[in-house]
């Protein structure tokens, strides 16, 4: 599912930073798990191997939005 990706807003000490994790390869997908305090977002292949992991402190994360692949495929006109 390329083009699944995650925008996530951190309160970084009085102004906002915004970092994004993308599926960088067809079949990979973005898992984000919560808990203990840390969000954490991972991009991981068809067999559940994990490639790349952000992790933000949760009372830090001002806004987590996900931009889901798109299902229907290329426009047949």
């Amino acid at each position: 599912m390329k083009g699944d990706r995650v925008e996530i807003v951190i309160d970084a000490g009085g102004t906002p930073r915004t970092y994004e994790v993308v599926a960088t390869r067809a079949g990979r997908r973005i898992e984000i798990t919560t808990g203990r305090g840390v969000v954490e977002v991972t991009e991981v292949t068809r067999a559940g191997t994990p490639v790349r992991t952000a992790r933000f402190m949760s009372n830090r994360v001002l806004a987590l939005v996900e931009h889901p692949a798109d299902d229907r495929g290329p426009d047949t006109g």
